[in-house]
């Protein structure tokens, strides 16, 4: 069979991470079968979930963050106790406390603390005693950090996930549905010891399922509902909203329908997004006194849901309680508008910044036609010929180019600092987007000289850390080999140095475009 190294090269940094160094022989197995090559990872079905020793599920997490949290007050009340009575007080910069030490948010039953960032939790210095105790005071034990170290984990089994993956294309189409279900690490200590447990549970079981299975699982999941706070949405004529005083939160459903479904200009309305709000009301998850539940587990509280039927695009949805919001959200999954919204994101994402309405209005067909089928509108894509005739001109995101330096290099992490802190310096943060409409996906947004600036630099520091062992021009073999173009290969032949070939070889188009 005839070879085609430059299919090859689409099939690997279009669909996938790019093609891994050492023995792998990625370039050449895609050569022989492009389109096969990729379409192999859509047969494992499996090979999508992500299991690993540690990670645990968000009930037991939840409890972790519960435990953690009283483990630091006690912390912090036995410092207090330990030091004598006659201590000056101490200057204001010794007062101060990590806010992430605050309880995470949790209303419950109508019982809420307040969240605060976790990006920095539990600093040891935070709650040692005044260093003008005398030394008989001790300090007292300082708990585990179980929040960062969870965290930590997670990223570690996903980073390790798309280094060995053989194509990367069910990694990079789990990267593109959890941008696009995304949640923040940054907003409180649930958030950020959820952040991968949310990506595992709502989001791998369903890529290569159906869009209708996969909006319910999230929306429904608590990291979900802590980010976008709807275990604070009360339906006004609850019973917990009649004795609180309070009514509804609508982030989460104006999300919803906005970001998750129907699109910007989707046809919906304001009153819309109040009357989901109202059926969604009630969609919580279990606080730490565990009164409705599992701490941590989602629940459907009946005193916080709003009574009555509601009218959502014309419809109405009678008060059935909980199948009323599952109602709505398959009505929601199958409506033209997130077909469309569906179909345009999804190619812009995979092909080109400007997707071409013929390649956008197939997959919005086959999305319709097959009930949100989502491994069909993948296969759908690989088949289409747009796919493989676009040039490969997107940048590259800081996580896809950080995860093509590591497998071109056949680097397994074994620990994810350098890349938590590459992507933090790159200005995407594993799973800590700005805002609800997750990280931007075209080249205006990574291609900007100062991001540029700073891929070189970490490039040059990979270059300063691997370069004397590595020929950068066997590596451009496994990257490229005949589809590299001249000047790439001239440029890496006249560097000065292996150190400086191998950031010249990271910052290559072949390198840095998909």
């Amino acid at each position: 069979m005839a070879r085609d190294t430059q299919a090859a090269l689409v099939a690997l940094n279009r669909f996938g991470f790019g093609a891994r160094g050492g023995a792998s022989g990625d370039l050449i197995n895609a050569s022989s079968d492009p389109r096969g090559f990729v379409k192999a990872e859509l047969a494992r079905p499996n090979g999508v979930l992500l299991e690993a020793p540690g990670l645990q599920s968000t009930p037991q997490l939840g409890q972790a963050v519960f435990a953690y949290q009283d483990q630091v007050k006690q912390a912090r009340e036995a410092a207090k106790a330990a030091a004598p009575a006659e201590t000056p007080p101490a200057a204001p910069t010794e007062l101060r406390r990590n806010p992430s030490l605050n309880a995470a948010a949790t209303e419950i039953a109508g019982q809420m603390a307040e969240a605060k960032p976790a990006d920095n939790a539990a600093r040891p210095d935070a709650m040692q005693p005044n260093a003008a105790a005398p030394p008989a005071a001790k300090p007292a034990p300082q708990p585990l950090n179980v929040i960062q170290k969870t965290f930590r984990a997670e990223a570690l089994a996903r980073l390790q996930r798309a280094t060995l993956a053989e194509c990367g294309f069910t990694e990079r189409l789990v990267a593109f549905w959890s941008n696009h279900f995304c949640i923040s690490a940054s907003k409180g200590e649930l958030a950020r010891i959820w952040a991968g447990a949310f990506e595992r549970e709502a989001i791998r079981p369903h890529v290569l399922g159906r869009f209708p299975d996969m909006l319910r699982a999230v929306e429904q999941h608590p990291a979900m509902l802590f980010f976008l706070d709807n275990q604070q949405s009360l339906g006004p004529d609850s019973r917990a909203g009649q004795n609180r005083k309070r009514g509804l939160n609508e982030n989460l459903a104006r999300e919803i329908m906005e970001l998750h479904t129907l699109g910007v200009g989707g046809g919906y309305t304001q009153g819309d997004v109040t009357s989901l709000a109202r059926i969604i009301t009630g969609w919580t998850f279990a606080g730490r006194q565990g009164q409705l539940g599992s701490p941590g587990s989602f629940v459907f509280s009946v005193n916080a849901h709003q009574p009555g039927p509601q009218v959502l695009l014309g419809r109405s949805y009678e008060a059935t309680g909980l199948a009323q919001g599952e109602a709505a959200l398959a009505d929601l999954a199958r409506h033209p508008s997130t077909a469309n919204f569906i179909a345009t994101k999804f190619v812009r994402h995979f092909v080109a910044d400007d997707p071409p309405p013929t390649l956008v209005a197939r997959l919005r067909d086959v999305f319709v036609k097959s009930d949100g089928d989502l491994k069909a509108l993948a296969m759908a894509l690989v088949d289409s010929d747009e796919a493989w005739k676009a040039p490969l001109t997107k940048m590259r995101s800081p996580y896809d180019f950080l995860v093509a330096s590591g497998r071109l290099l056949a680097q397994v992490p074994e620990d994810p600092s350098r890349y938590l802190s590459g992507l933090n310096l790159l200005g995407q943060p594993l799973w800590s987007p700005p805002g609800p409409n997750g990280f931007p996906d075209t080249n205006a947004a990574w291609a900007a000289p100062e991001g540029i600036k700073l891929r070189l630099d970490i490039a040059a520091q990979i270059g300063a850390r691997l370069g004397n062992n590595i020929d950068p021009l066997d590596l451009l073999e496994f990257a490229a080999a005949d589809a590299a173009s001249i000047e790439t290969r001239r440029t890496i032949e006249r560097a000065e140095s292996r150190q400086q070939a191998l950031a010249l070889l990271l910052m290559s188009p072949e390198m840095q475009r998909r």
